[in-house]
C-alpha cells in the first residue's frame, strides 16, 4: 500500500476514540454489576477512601470488578494481537490465532489439567497447561512442515488445520470420560466457551507480561510484517530472514493465544474481526494495525463482558457465545463484500 494511503490521516482521530472509548467501558465495567457502585463511589474508593459503609464496595471493586475487566482487556489485546500479526504473516485474511492449531493445543493442556484436578489444587497449573499445550503444538506443526530448512506456507497451515482437529478430538475424548463426574464435566464444559468469571490479580499478573513482551516483539518487526505482504521472494531481496522472522513471530503469537487461553477459555473471532475492522480504518501497515488492533481487541472484549452483565444478567450465558454472536455477522459480512468484489472484478 502506497504512503499516500488516506487512510493514514485518519491514525490520529482512531487511537483518540479508542483510548477514550476503552477507558470509558472499563469504567462503566468496575461500576455495572448486581451490586451497583456509583461514579462517586468508584472515584472516592480509588482515592482510597475507606469506612464502614464502604467496605463491600472495596471488596467488590478490587477483588472482583477490576481484576474482570483489566483481564479481559489484556485478553481481548492479546488475541486481537496474534490474529494480525498471523493475517500479515500469511497474507491471508481469513487467519486468526486458531489457524495453526494453538487455540485448540492450549485448550486441550488446560482440558488435562482440569480433568486431573491440578487446576483446582495448583493456581498456576492451568496457566503452565495452557502454554505448554500452545507451544507444543507449535513445535509439531512447524516440524510437520518444515523440510531442509525451508517451511511452505500452505503446508504450515494444512499442518496446522489436521493438528488443531487432532487437538480438538483429545479435548473431547477428555470430556467425554470428565462426564462420569458431573462437576469436573460441567467445569470442562463451561471453561472451553470461554468467560471472565473468577479472574483475580493473578490471571492479570500472569497475561500482563506476556502482551507488553508479545507486542514489544511483533513491534520490533513491524518492517519484515510490511515486506511480506508483498511477498516472500520480495521480502528476502531486501534482506528479511524469512525463515527466522516467521519463527519468531509464530513463537509470539503462540505466548499470546496459550496465555489468553489460559485466563478466559475459548473466546472466538476477535483475532479473526478485529484485525479488519483496525485495517479498514487505518489501512495495512503494520507500525499503526498493530497497537490499534490490540486496543480495539481489549475494547471489545470489555463491551461483550459488560454486555453479558448488564443486559443479559450474571452468569447468563458464557463470553464466549457472546463473541461469537457479534463476530460471527460481520465475518459473514466480510466474506459477503469480498465474494462481491472478485465478481465485480
Amino acid at each position: 500500500m502506497p504512503p499516500t494511503d488516506p487512510r493514514r490521516s485518519r491514525l490520529p482521530a482512531v487511537l483518540a476514540a479508542l483510548t477514550l472509548t476503552l477507558v470509558a467501558t472499563l469504567v462503566a465495567g468496575t461500576l455495572i454489576g448486581p451490586a451497583r457502585i456509583g461514579i462517586g463511589d468508584l472515584l472516592s474508593l480509588l482515592a482510597g477512601g475507606a469506612g464502614e459503609q464502604t467496605t463491600w464496595q472495596q471488596t467488590i471493586l478490587w477483588q472482583v470488578r477490576l481484576p474482570r475487566v483489566l483481564t479481559g482487556a489484556l485478553v481481548g489485546a492479546a488475541l486481537a494481537l496474534s490474529g494480525a500479526v498471523l493475517q500479515g504473516l500469511f497474507r491471508n485474511p481469513l487467519a486468526s490465532p486458531s489457524v495453526l492449531g494453538v487455540s485448540s493445543g492450549a485448550s486441550l493442556g488446560a482440558v488435562i489439567m482440569i480433568f486431573f484436578g491440578l487446576s483446582a489444587s495448583q493456581v498456576w497449573a492451568l496457566p503452565l497447561g495452557a502454554f505448554a499445550g500452545a507451544l507444543a503444538t507449535l513445535l509439531v506443526v512447524y516440524a510437520i512442515a518444515t523440510h531442509r530448512g525451508h517451511t511452505p506456507l500452505a503446508t504450515l497451515l494444512l499442518a496446522g488445520i489436521a493438528v488443531g482437529a487432532f487437538n480438538v478430538a483429545m479435548s473431547s475424548f477428555v470430556l467425554a470420560i470428565a462426564l462420569e463426574s458431573w462437576e469436573v464435566g460441567r467445569t470442562i464444559v463451561y471453561w472451553t466457551m470461554g468467560g471472565l468469571d473468577g479472574a483475580t490479580w493473578d490471571h492479570a499478573k500472569l497475561i500482563a507480561p506476556v502482551l507488553i513482551l508479545g507486542l514489544a516483539l511483533v513491534m520490533s518487526y513491524q518492517r519484515e510484517l510490511d515486506a511480506l505482504l508483498v511477498g516472500e521472494v520480495h521480502a528476502a531481496a531486501i534482506g528479511v530472514d524469512v525463515a527466522r522472522t516467521r519463527l519468531l513471530l509464530l513463537v509470539a503469537t503462540a505466548l499470546l493465544t496459550g496465555a489468553a487461553v489460559a485466563v478466559a477459555g475459548g473466546i472466538g473471532f476477535i483475532g479473526l474481526v478485529v484485525p479488519h475492522i483496525v485495517r479498514l480504518l487505518v489501512g495495512p501497515q503494520h507500525r499503526a494495525l498493530l497497537p490499534l488492533s490490540a486496543l480495539a481487541g481489549a475494547w471489545i472484549l470489555v463491551f461483550a463482558d459488560l454486555l453479558l452483565r448488564g443486559l443479559l444478567g450474571e452468569h447468563a450465558i458464557p463470553l464466549g457465545v457472546v463473541t461469537a454472536a457479534m463476530g460471527a455477522p460481520f465475518f459473514l459480512f466480510l466474506l459477503l463484500r469480498q465474494q462481491r468484489r472478485g465478481l465485480d472484478g
